[in-house]
């Protein structure tokens, strides 16, 4: 069986209400206007895409990392961006969404095309980015996974004492309000709230107002409420595939048969997952609200997005030396100014095992 094959087979196990591969894509309407956040994350984008073609071309002895998605150095509300965002759409219908990088073997790659073949018409390609063993879509996040990881657990510790001594207060200190009649479903709801209930523990909170002591308890509920919502929040940095990409990276595929990866570069580490392990991943529905969770990411236009816990996919570097940054002024038309930053340099400590496991390259090949 090809790749192709086994991607559209699980295809067919993507449940429709996230995924509807039988759809049509929807229509992107052109934007009209950027945003200083906006540039700023797109030279981020770009800054993470050329780390890691860095660490590939400087540590490989037989691959190579070529340039190949889809971009322009234009932003909306500037000249040419219409038509070059009309030809974008195009060819995702066309071919589907270029990823980012193209990893090649040194014996396929084409001296006269060079580093970037970003430009390059895609019919004018076809047969050599088939030569490719595989294509990497590269997404960035302005984080530092180590210190976030250690911030949630403090959070989490946190908010789990609050919530266990303020249950342990109502019971002591106010069972005697509990105990009317109307009320005695409180003191079996906080009987059930123990370690393992905490992640999935709710309820209302009452809002009695009639006298002091119910005032007080009912202040102690609302107290509950807070920390059990604090306690239920998402606790881990992703993977991040747009719900809209993934059926134009599944026309990529079916058109180029070429393995697909997602790495998302942090500002310590980078961590990488297949297209193959996401398709299987979002296909069951026990891993929802587990290892993945689909939410409006505000820092992508509200799109809708799969957030994968990123510790399900490998470890592609285990340490990233962070850019030099500085900050650009662009002006737009009308006299409307921009200022953004730009990101340079930096450098991602590749663990080269991992990134041969993932890509499925033998130990004596790299």
């Amino acid at each position: 069986m090809s790749y192709y094959d086994r991607i559209r087979e699980l295809t067919k196990n993507v449940p429709v209400e996230l995924v509807d591969f039988e759809q049509p894509r929807d229509l992107a309407r052109t934007p009209t206007q950027a945003s200083s956040n906006f540039i700023t994350n797109k030279e981020q984008g770009d800054w993470a895409e050329n780390l890691v073609t860095r660490a590939i071309n400087e540590n490989s002895k037989n691959f190579v990392a070529v340039k190949y998605g889809k971009s322009d150095d234009l932003v909306a509300g500037e000249d040419g961006f219409d038509t070059f965002y009309q030809d974008f759409q195009t060819e995702l219908d066309t071919i589907g969404k270029r990823p980012d990088l193209l990893i090649f073997k040194k014996s396929d790659f084409d001296d006269s095309l060079g580093f970037d073949i970003s430009q390059i018409p895609h019919n004018h390609i076809t047969d050599y980015v088939k030569k490719a063993i595989a294509g990497i879509e590269v997404r960035s996040s302005a984080f530092l996974i180590d210190k976030y990881e250690e911030a949630m657990q403090v959070r989490t510790q946190k908010f789990t004492e609050i919530a266990f001594q303020t249950r342990d207060t109502i019971l002591a200190e106010y069972i005697d309000v509990l105990e009317h009649p109307s009320r005695t479903k409180y003191i079996t709801l906080l009987n059930t709230l123990t370690p393992e209930t905490i992640s999935i523990f709710d309820f209302k909170v009452p809002g009695w107002r009639s006298n002091e002591r119910l005032i007080e308890v009912n202040n102690l509920f609302k107290r509950l409420k807070v920390a059990i919502k604090e306690i239920q929040k998402r606790d881990y940095l992703s993977i991040t595939p747009k719900v809209e990409d993934i059926k134009v990276v599944y026309k990529w595929i079916e058109t180029f048969n070429v393995p697909h990866f997602y790495f998302q570069v942090f500002f310590d580490k980078v961590f990488g997952i297949s297209f193959e392990q996401i398709l299987t991943i979002i296909s069951n529905s026990d891993n929802d609200g587990v290892i993945f969770s689909v939410e409006k990411d505000v820092q992508n236009q509200n799109k809708t997005t799969i957030k994968i816990n990123s510790k399900t996919g490998y470890p592609i570097a285990s340490k990233v030396d962070e850019p030099t940054h500085e900050s650009i002024r662009k002006e737009m038309d009308r006299g409307r100014l921009l200022f953004y930053v730009t990101f340079k340099g930096g450098t991602a400590y590749l663990d080269l095992d991992n990134l041969r496991t993932i890509l499925g390259i033998e130990e004596t090949e790299f």
